[in-house]
């Protein structure tokens, strides 16, 4: 299993170097090659580009001869989970799931009583989001984002059916685009809109996308990866003139999780009896609610029935160990993680089924502890 790097060599370390480099005091340290560099000081735009779900490894094993490759440092570890929800949380506002409490796809939300489905900020079991019933993000996601803690201009760009059109009007620091093509754009519209130093945070989520329907090895899979690797090279080019730095990176990568690989929870009616919540988490690294009368019942069963596909921790551990982050932890965070997590082995998943809800099943998957998962790219290309 590969475990975060968060003294040095993670995608938080990478966010500590953004912040020091706008003279912001970053909670953790800076990765050495900017530490050992002006680079990002000297830059006049900072762009960083994630692009979800593109792993070291998937880099490696397909991108021979790729401009993502040629500009490749050297690979970084995601967190823990290895999941867009925690993941793309840190890169936003450079801390870990240890202080900003984001802890996966489906998380229990104590404070509103609910399973959430978190990015889309709703109850798991559908419905309108939170905010139509006055709950603002800004109330769950507690944590500032970079773009708040630095003294700069700074953008943050998204695909159009990811942003909120009420928030868009307000904020002119938020754009949005509805093809790879208007990603582009929109990054060199930030570009031009001042002559001051600025950062410019965007995210491109098809890739990831890809992989779940279609699998790593699946040919539009793979198609999209060409597209997507052409269209940065000639980004790049159009950028020359600008003094532009562009760090490239992911939140995680994804390891492919075949049907006979998935255990059902309602296919283990004994483990189901000593839950008091639905799974949490993700696929591949779940928390569960454990009746405290049944806590042996659990752990007998998951030891005795379900050892082979799963590793067994009490939630307090893993928090003791580091594996959410070093340094104080949010407030809700014990809440948000269970009493015990599960992290499967090799390419298995485990799911459960609420009452309605529609079974989906995801070619790939992540959030666990493989390389797949864990490792992705730091690409860094200086633009004069």
């Amino acid at each position: 299993m590969i475990y975060p790097d968060y003294n040095g060599g993670s995608i938080v370390n990478l966010t500590s170097s953004i912040l020091e480099a706008f003279d912001a005091q970053p909670l953790y340290p800076v990765l050495k090659e900017f530490k050992e560099s002006k680079e990002l000081r000297d830059s006049s735009n900072v762009i960083l580009l994630v692009l979800d779900g593109i792993g070291y490894e998937y880099l490696k094993k397909n991108g021979h001869g790729s401009i993502l490759n040629k500009y490749l440092i050297r690979k970084l570890t995601s967190t823990f989970p290895s999941t867009t929800a925690s993941a793309t949380t840190t890169l936003k506002t450079g801390v870990a799931p240890q202080q900003h409490g984001i802890t996966g796809w489906f998380m229990f939300l104590k404070e509103l009583g609910v399973v959430s489905a978190i990015l889309p900020f709703r109850p798991r079991y559908g419905t309108l989001s939170f905010s139509h019933n006055g709950i603002r993000r800004e109330d769950i996601f507690t944590e500032k984002r970079i773009n708040e803690k630095i003294k700069a201009p700074s953008f943050i760009i998204y695909p159009d059916e990811l942003v909120d059109g009420k928030v868009q009007k307000k904020s002119k620091n938020i754009l949005a685009y509805k093809t790879l093509d208007g990603l582009f754009l929109e990054i060199k519209k930030a570009i031009k809109s001042t002559d001051k130093r600025k950062y410019i945070y965007a995210y491109w989520d098809k890739f990831d996308y890809l992989c779940h329907r279609e699998g790593c090895s699946g040919q539009k899979t793979k198609e999209h990866f060409l597209e997507l690797d052409l269209k940065i090279s000639s980004f790049i080019k159009s950028l020359e003139g600008t003094n532009s730095t562009l760090i490239i990176t992911a939140d995680h990568g994804l390891i492919d999780t075949p049907k006979s690989k998935t255990i059902l929870l309602q296919d283990h009616p004994e483990l189901l009896e000593t839950l008091t919540l639905p799974l949490c988490g993700e696929p591949r690294v779940v928390y569960c609610y454990v009746h405290p009368s049944k806590a042996r019942q659990f752990e007998d069963y998951i030891n005795k029935k379900l050892d082979y596909c799963c590793e067994l921790h009490k939630s307090e551990d893993l928090i003791q160990k580091g594996l959410f982050g070093l340094y104080k932890p949010h407030k809700m965070l014990l809440e948000r993680i269970g009493d015990y997590v599960l992290i499967m082995k090799e390419n298995y998943i485990i799911r459960d089924q609420l009452l309605r809800e529609k079974e989906k099943f995801s070619i790939s998957n992540h959030g666990g502890m493989s390389k797949e998962e864990m490792f992705v790219p730091l690409i860094i290309k200086k633009i004069s």
